[in-house]
């Protein structure tokens, strides 16, 4: 079992350790509600180090991810990031990554930790016919998420850069207490703003403490993976081998947006026959009506009392207090305010499918 560089200071601060993704990670600290509304209301920081990190240069870098991945790198600027998937040959989802632009033909991508393997592995299978330059960096970096409506105060303490001249989805990188090329990107999994934090292990835990230290005022909190959890949920946002997997249709995952058709790219044709054909079934948001907790692999059925799909992702939300999921279901019964029912310990929950985000936020 892998550790971060943060292990001793989340044991410090009492967070509950678990097995994720092949590393051993803080799934909560006060509890999940508790860091859930800390993020929602003030500041929170997560260490997501188990995250990869990838990184491809050289004459030909800007062509070999455009035929790897999906949405049009060609229309990346430098110091940008952009939402990705990188499509198998049968159209099926390898991983949703975020790809950033350090530089002319130079390129760091960051893809889920569950994957790094997996990942690598295709993309040096794709390189023969490209020749880039691309090396694994995961081992060596170490990644904070600092999340929430006050972590711009919080950092801008730290930093000469002023922040508020970062959009979403840009990046800079800044020496921060003699910390060098650190990469401060906004960019987060929240959906409460923030910045995720690039930096290499040796200076993890100084850029912590100092993040720490400067929070304090706002009430500052470490916060686990399971409110990560429970926050990505209430925005709506895909987890990676619950919402979409290597045998997922972006089309049908809803990620059409990110999945240009305008290029090559691996997968293509499978790609345009479903937009073309239409899918079979459709990923849905939806909300318990009547109390329960539903979970991933719940059934899920239509007024009629006929299963027409399962549960992806579910929670409490903390913020409306009550069930929400989401979930794959046959496309006939896709539309938004159709009443299903949620099968919760053999008893059928009434509920109905609602547009996501299932929170709105003024970030």
């Amino acid at each position: 079992m892998k550790k971060t560089s943060l292990f001793d200071i989340h044991l410090k601060f009492n967070g509950k350790m678990v097995p994720f993704a092949g590393y051993s990670m803080p799934v909560q600290f006060d509890g999940v509600n508790s860091e859930h509304l800390q993020v929602r209301n003030s500041v929170g920081i997560f260490d997501v180090s188990h995250m990869g990190e990838i990184l491809v240069k050289g004459n030909r870098a800007t062509d070999f991810l455009n035929y790897i991945c999906s949405n049009d790198i060609l229309l990346m600027k430098d110091r940008k990031a952009q939402y990705n998937c990188l499509i198998n040959t049968n159209g099926g989802i390898i991983d949703d990554l975020i790809v950033y632009k350090l530089g002319e033909e130079n390129y760091m991508l960051v893809v889920n930790a569950a994957n790094i393997d997996k990942d690598w592995n295709w993309i040096k299978k794709q390189n023969s016919n490209f020749n880039t330059e691309i090396s694994n960096i995961s081992d060596k970096t170490s990644l904070l998420a600092l999340q929430g409506p006050k972590s711009e105060k919080v950092l801008q303490k730290l930093v000469n850069f002023d922040l508020n001249k970062l959009t979403n989805y840009s990046f800079t990188i800044e020496t921060i207490n003699n910390i060098n090329n650190v990469i401060i990107s906004k960019t987060g999994y929240t959906g409460s703003g923030g910045y995720e934090l690039y930096v290499e292990n040796d200076h993890v835990l100084h850029l912590y403490k100092l993040i720490l230290h400067s929070g304090k005022d706002y009430g500052i909190k470490p916060i686990g993976l399971a409110a990560r959890d429970t926050l990505r949920l209430e925005m709506g946002y895909c987890l990676y081998g619950n919402d979409i997997n290597d045998n997922t249709n972006p089309i049908e995952a809803g990620l059409k947006w990110v999945t240009k058709t305008n290029k090559d790219f691996i997968g293509k044709k499978f790609i345009l026959e479903t937009i073309s054909n239409g899918t079979n079934k459709n990923l849905i948001g939806f909300e318990l009506i009547d109390r329960g907790i539903p979970r991933k692999g719940y059934k899920i059925f239509d007024s009629d009392n006929n299963e027409i799909g399962i549960v992806t992702s579910g929670t409490m939300s903390p913020i409306l207090k009550k069930g929400i999921g989401m979930g794959y279901v046959l496309s006939s019964h896709s539309k938004f305010e159709t009443e299903v029912y949620i099968e919760i310990r053999n008893k059928k929950i009434k509920s109905k499918i609602v547009k996501r985000p299932f929170i709105k936020l003024n970030e």
